[in-house]
């Protein structure tokens, strides 16, 4: 599977696995999108099982954060390795969504929204 979902104080936290890539994107984002069309509104990206991610992953996250804005909800970012780090903060993402260096950390700024 290219995503594990847990869900924990209210939040989906979402683990994408090894690789986020194209290969694995189009399955992460339908699983996303069925927790945003089930009702789920805070969402945890964590990072701690996955080595690199690509920009199609990236778009996954994006598209994830579009549909929850739409819906007053938010998503959130962690764990991630120095190189999903060095992307996300090239790529802007810093500017746009939330990054916790701990799933605790992640999970506490979600659930301050409920």
């Amino acid at each position: 599977m290219s995503m594990l979902i847990a869900k924990k104080l209210g939040a989906v936290i979402a683990m994408p696995g090894r690789e986020f890539d194209s290969n694995t994107s189009p399955e992460a984002e339908r699983i996303l999108v069925q927790q945003i069309e089930a009702g789920e509104t805070q969402i945890v990206i964590d990072f701690s099982k996955t080595d690199y991610v690509t920009s199609a992953g990236l778009r996954v996250i994006m598209m994830a954060a579009i549909l929850l804005k739409d819906k007053k909800g938010k998503i959130v970012m962690c764990n991630g390795n120095e190189q999903i780090y060095e992307v996300l903060e090239i790529s802007g993402f810093f500017e746009i969504l939330d990054y916790f260096k701990s799933l605790d950390e992640a999970l506490s700024s979600v659930s301050k929204i409920n």
